[in-house]
């Protein structure tokens, strides 16, 4: 099976194959995948090209391994793993996704913003999902969201799912990547500082972000207007 690996470095490709099983769902989240010794014979490649991939798919957060029982996929909406998009943290310190309540999801041709975000061509249809995020029973961020209707096909028959980008990316079994996130400071429309309790005209934090698949495809750009008291917006740099 080695001779396929071809064009691209060997781990590399060999860590494609392997995500494709969990992309697949051949392997569940939850479940643990066969041992890496196993694996690099099923392969045919050596045992230090697979802990090369198995490595890159735990760093990637696909995976974890656990000393002396074994790599287990890991489940993108677990808490943990769930928050991991959002840069709003508590009073310690903590990140939120808060509790998250969907106002509306429509299906439309996608804007000249949506197809530049998106990469999508002119005609393509998005859905538009607007969102409002609440902690401790405050409502802290009211978000337009937009993703590509091709890649999620049925979602406004199951509109409970367009609540989080993790719980949409599992249930079409699309595996995520990073994200890349502006911030700057805006006045939204009346209705955006309504809902937040701003004044009409108030300035909040505007969080503009694209979600990429593990492939580079982006897969969700949402506008995210925020009124924080308690909470804080902290980047991490390293």
């Amino acid at each position: 099976m080695a001779k396929q690996f071809v064009n691209r470095p060997l781990y590399l490709q060999l860590r494609d194959a392997l995500v494709q099983k969990i992309a697949g769902g051949d392997w569940r989240p939850g479940t643990a995948i066969p041992n890496e010794a196993d694996l690099a014979v099923d392969f045919g490649v050596s045992a230090g090209t697979m802990r090369k991939a198995l490595d890159l798919m735990e760093a990637e957060r696909l995976v974890t391994r656990k000393q002396g029982r074994g790599t287990f996929v890991n489940d993108p909406t677990a808490d943990g793993l769930a928050v991991r998009f959002s840069n709003i943290r508590n009073a310690d310190g903590h990140r939120i996704a808060g509790d998250v309540e969907v106002g509306s999801i429509v299906q439309a041709p996608a804007t000249d913003g949506e197809i530049g975000h998106l990469r999508l061509r002119r005609g393509d249809e998005v859905y538009r999902v607007q969102r409002f995020r609440s902690h401790n029973g405050r409502l802290y961020m009211v978000e337009d969201a937009a993703l590509p209707a091709a890649l999620f096909p049925g979602l406004l028959q199951q509109p409970s799912l367009g609540n989080r980008i993790v719980v949409l990316a599992r249930h079409w079994g699309v595996l995520l990547g990073r994200s890349q996130e502006r911030v700057s400071i805006s006045h939204p429309e009346k209705e955006i500082t309504d809902a937040l309790g701003c004044p009409a005209g108030a300035f909040v934090l505007s969080l503009d972000r694209v979600v990429f698949a593990l492939d580079g495809r982006p897969i969700e750009w949402r506008v995210g207007y925020c009124q924080l008291a308690d909470e804080q917006y902290v980047a991490e740099m390293a």
